[in-house]
This record gives C-alpha cells, structure tokens and sequence, in this order.
C-alpha cells in the first residue's frame, strides 16, 4: 500500500535517531501520526485501542471500588498521548504526571506538532525523566514531591518484558524491580503495563509474586493495513489493600 509522509521533526537521542512522521494512507481520513527511533516504530495513531484499553483497565479497577475521590496517576511513557489522554478523560483522576526520557516528545507536545492538547490540561505534568531509574529510586515518580505515592502506574515504553528499548530496563522485569514500583503505590493501588507481544508467564510469575494480584488481558484490534485482526496484552496488578 502507498503512503506519503511529512518528517515533522528529527532528533539524535540518547537512543538513537527519533522522529516524528506524519503520513496519509488511502482510505484513512485523518492523517496518521507516528514514531520512529531508528528502524522500530514506537507508536502510530492508527494503533491505539490498546493504549487507551490499558488505561482504562487500570483505572476501572480503581473506580469500581470505594478509593479516593480524585485519583492521582503517573504514566510511563508518553507517545503519542493517547494512554494519558485515557487517563484524563476519567473524571476520578485528579492529577497525572507523565515520564518520558527523551525531551524531543516532551516538547511535540508541548509545541503541538502532536494533537490532543495534553500539555494544556491543568491536572497534567509532563517530566523529562528515565522512569526506570525513578521506578527503583526512593524519591519515587514525582521530582516535585520525593517519596509521593499514586493510586496508579501505567506503563508503555518497551515493546515487551523481553523487547526492550534498552537492555538496562531489564530489571524492572523482574522481581525486585517490581516489588519496587509498587512501593510508589498507595494500598490498593494498580499497576498496569503494556506489551505488544502475548502473555508472558515467566513475567506474569514474576508481577505475582511482586504484587497481591495479577493477570493478564489480550486486547484484541483490527488492523487495517494487514486485513486482519491484531492483540496486544496488558497486565494488571494490585497492591494489598488495607484491612
């Protein structure tokens, strides 16, 4: 299928070459934006079921139960902005902050080379950060506030557990890393990771013995360039509740 495609913007990052594509596509009316560092697409605006499905998940696990009257959020990762905009469209949530290692995205948004409006949302702050290192710091997710807990984290930045941007993001993967970010958890709290691939059970082992609960969901989708039917996974985990 033939596209055409405008390079919005290009940057050398820590990680390699990034840029920001918009493209159109026959028969697609709006125009599709994307992400690219180096070979590997990072997001697509024609993808987004499971972005938005993850934080939707996390949060219903929030709100379907007595909680705090207004929510309080971090993101990991943040895109094209589709998961916090999900995140933002629950009228629970009173704050997010949003944690994304490469600036160039941060000032997209920023500039509003990306749609959506995320950075004018008052209840929104968007952090230039590694949130794998602030995931397993004591100061925690909130430059502003150390030590400050969420009632949820979502998570969207490596491929998988095992398709990393980064092969220094592999501890998060795992036990203690884990048992870490929930630490940054009120009681209660949800954590909540996207992957492209299926479920993982050495992973899914790994995010049970860390957490109170944990599962995994198949979020299935259409994908139209490929005619066929997509999925993606997206794990849910919970910290113990208080008596």
């Amino acid at each position: 299928m033939s596209a055409r495609f405008e390079e919005l913007d290009w940057r050398e990052t820590p990680l390699g070459e990034l840029a920001l594509r918009r493209r159109s596509y026959p028969g697609v009316a709006e125009p599709v934006y994307e992400i690219k560092l180096n070979d590997e697409f990072l997001m697509s605006s024609l993808f987004t079921v499971a972005e938005v499905k993850l934080a939707d998940l996390a949060l219903t696990e929030l709100t379907t139960c007595p909680s705090t009257p207004e929510l309080d959020v971090a993101v990991g990762g943040l895109g094209l902005g589709y998961t916090a905009e999900a995140v933002l469209k629950n009228p629970d949530v009173g704050s997010l902050v949003v944690i994304d290692m490469l600036d160039a995205v941060i000032d997209w948004h920023e500039r509003g080379l990306i749609p959506g409006g995320l950075a004018a949302d008052p209840r929104c702050r968007l952090v230039h950060g590694d949130f794998f290192s602030m995931a397993q710091s004591t100061t925690g997710l909130d430059p502003l506030a150390p030590g400050r807990r969420f009632h949820a984290v979502i998570v969207d930045i490596d491929h998988s557990p095992r398709h990393l941007l980064h092969p220094d993001n592999a501890g998060f993967y795992q036990f203690d890393g884990l048992r870490r970010l929930s630490e940054h958890l009120h009681p209660g709290g949800v954590f909540a990771l996207w992957s492209n691939d299926r479920p993982d059970e050495e992973f899914l082992a790994a995010l049970t013995q860390a957490f109170a609960e944990a599962r995994a969901e198949v979020v299935a989708f259409d994908n139209p360039l490929q005619e066929r039917e997509a999925a993606n996974t997206v794990y849910l985990a919970r910290t113990h509740r208080l008596p």
